[in-house]
């Protein structure tokens, strides 16, 4: 069974850090683009930063540019997500996905991506 499991989420105050990460499990992902979505109450899914298999293209949402930082680790199969100067606005359930039709050009479209994670929430307090 092909699985995306996510960790590391929590609660912070506005300005705070958290490191997510994603590990596959059933298929290897290696060699595929991976991505990070999130969803917050009431609003639609929506992308916030993907990377290429190799980690040399990686591509973010307006909003965490400069304060979120994508990276993988292949040989684990993983993909990580670095959340600094965390606001309010951040506050969502973030999920990591795998688009398996690409590994080299990054997209930024929910209909891309083939597997999801479960989600972790992140809440960030004013």
């Amino acid at each position: 069974q092909v699985q995306l499991v996510e960790s590391g989420g929590g609660s912070v105050q506005a300005g705070g850090s958290l490191r997510l990460s994603c590990e596959a499990s059933g298929r290897t992902f290696s060699r595929n683009v991976k991505g990070w979505f999130r969803q917050a109450p009431g609003k639609e899914r929506e992308f916030v930063a993907a990377i290429n298999w190799l980690g040399g293209i990686t591509s973010y949402a307006d909003s965490v540019k400069g304060r979120f930082t994508i990276s993988r680790d292949n040989a684990k199969d993983a993909v990580y997500l670095q959340m600094n100067s965390l606001k309010p606005e951040d506050t969502a359930v973030y999920y990591c996905a795998v688009d398996v039709h690409n590994g080299l050009g990054v997209f930024r479209m929910v209909r891309n991506y083939d597997y999801w994670g479960q989600g972790t929430q992140v809440t960030v307090s004013s």
